[in-house]
């Protein structure tokens, strides 16, 4: 039987629960984080996004045809949010240029190696961290200022819509794939919600 990402969800729920309700989260929703806290997370998922725009890009070189159009209009907002970044470390006076934590740098050594994967593994990862952000920004409910922004850049109804996409191109890539390739995805989609819990951990380090 073909597994699919609503499966995985319902399979994992409480490993999901970990990726998508945090501590840092919920304290960016009562305005109890620490800027230095907020800026830290800031600086480092800056990092990540850098990585993950190479991991986009490889799973584009792997995709169908009839895939591409998602994925690139992924890849094109991700030329936005990097700019976007830049702007909101200017602003903060923050430095782009530092080294990342261990939970960023693993985080981002998995992703090579997911690159590696078939398709179907590479795009459920890719529905799967998108998803983790889209619903984290939304299940606090509305943020305060000034958090409102990051809320309204990954908790906004195109990025749902965008995510929602890539979970029919991931359902499909797994309906055409190997058992072996889905026990994979099966691995990798956990695997993903415990790096998501991490790397919001990693902001009060």
């Amino acid at each position: 039987m073909t597994i699919t990402c609503s499966q995985l969800l319902e399979k994992y729920s409480q490993a999901w629960l970990g990726a998508t309700v945090h501590p840092f989260l919920q304290q960016c929703h009562s305005g109890t984080i620490q800027h230095s806290q907020f800026n830290t997370w800031l600086v480092q998922d800056y990092l990540f996004v850098v990585e993950f725009t190479r991991f986009v890009a490889r799973v584009l070189a792997n995709a169908p045809t009839d895939h591409f159009d998602v994925i690139l209009g992924g890849l094109s907002a991700l030329k936005d949010e990097l700019n976007w970044f830049k702007d909101k470390a200017t602003s903060r006076q923050l430095n782009l240029e530092t080294k990342p934590q261990p939970a960023c740098r693993q985080y981002c050594n998995y992703l090579e190696m997911v690159s590696d994967m078939p398709y179907a593994v590479q795009v459920t990862a890719l529905w799967a961290i998108e998803l983790a952000y889209n619903q984290a920004w939304q299940l606090p409910g509305i943020m305060p200022q000034p958090y409102t922004e990051f809320a309204d850049r990954w908790g906004n109804p195109n990025f749902t819509e965008y995510v929602k996409l890539l979970e029919q191109l991931a359902d499909e890539a797994m309906s055409k794939s190997s058992q072996d390739a889905q026990f994979q995805a099966e691995s990798v989609f956990l695997e993903i919600s415990t790096k998501e819990k991490d790397f919001w951990e990693m902001a009060f380090f």
